[in-house]
């Protein structure tokens, strides 16, 4: 796959169809559109292409309201490969794209990238203040001569799939709902940073995350994991929560890694959410947080592991 950005202005020689959207967490709504894009790509032997934004606009238009991360772009780049998509064009919004009009929005689209279609979804918006929709995008392809292709709302359960739901999902701990919608399950990566060691104390070391607060964080809670570090993937419990039985005072995201013996403090790693097992608990007493978490090793060992790498 070829990843280029708005910086290159040369004109692509290859026909192309275009999806177009924010495509922020690579759910099953999103690669409707995508799939969409390259089997019209192949009936009509040119590329498939995915133009979307590196980062989200409205942390340009109105950063106080720009939602939580679901997924970065390293990730989505390599998950877009994996599903086939030939050029991925990764764009820096900002201020001066904020400004460009709808028609010439479609009309560099249409130069440019030699479209010969475009895939969009039911509710797109584009262009200056958001005034460009798909009314406005049936004209355009008669004027500028390239095939449209509208999707219908891509449902689950008869409830739309949106990024914003899997959010709110994420948030509220329904891990397993959300990991349905998506891709692949619910990640999130970072260095493992020094932390109290209270873990190590009672048998249960474990890698606290530098967290990103710019990603959705899971409820608070005990979570079955998978977690890579390095090439290898290993079964994990990890915490979200501010550790009530040993007086916390700010929000961690720990994981005992299981079958694992390694000092990977600096090192980076990814978490993969699978399903929340339990609540958050303020135990009576130290021995009563081992016990439980003897138990919680023992689910953890019962269990799959879902990714491969």
């Amino acid at each position: 796959m070829i990843v280029i950005d708005n910086t290159i202005k040369d004109k692509l020689e290859c026909g192309t169809y275009i999806a177009l959207g924010s495509f922020d967490g690579l759910h099953l709504g999103h690669m409707s559109l995508i799939n969409t894009a390259i089997n019209k790509a192949k009936e009509n032997n040119v590329k498939s292409m995915i133009y979307t934004f590196k980062n989200h606009p409205l942390t340009i238009v109105n950063k106080s309201i720009a939602p939580k991360l679901i997924m970065d772009n390293e990730r989505k780049i390599q998950l877009l490969e994996r599903q086939g998509v030939d050029i991925a064009c990764m764009v820096e919004f900002n201020k001066d794209l904020m400004k460009v009009l709808p028609e010439d929005f479609v009309k560099d689209l249409c130069y440019r990238f030699n479209a010969r279609g475009i895939v969009v979804g039911f509710n797109y918006k584009f262009g200056y203040k958001n005034s460009g929709n798909v009314e406005l995008l049936k004209e355009l392809s008669l004027k500028y001569n390239f095939e449209l292709i509208v999707m219908k709302a891509f449902k689950n359960e008869d409830d739309i799939i949106s990024s914003s739901r899997i959010r709110n999902l994420i948030s509220s701990g329904n891990i397993e709902e959300a990991n349905s919608m998506l891709l692949e399950p619910y990640m999130l990566k970072g260095k493992v940073i020094q932390g109290k060691k209270n873990g190590k104390k009672m048998g249960f070391p474990t890698a606290n995350l530098d967290i990103d607060f710019n990603y959705v964080i899971p409820e608070r809670g005990v979570y079955y994991t998978n977690v890579q570090v390095k090439n290898k993937i290993y079964r994990g419990i990890t915490s979200v929560g501010y550790n009530p039985t040993l007086n916390g005072d700010k929000l961690t995201i720990e994981t005992y890694i299981l079958d694992f013996n390694e000092d990977i403090y600096g090192e980076d790693i990814k978490v993969y959410f699978i399903e929340k097992t339990r609540e958050e608990i303020n135990f009576p007493s130290i021995e009563a947080l081992i016990e439980q978490l003897r138990k919680d090793e023992s689910l953890a060992k019962s269990k799959n592991l879902y990714i491969n790498i």
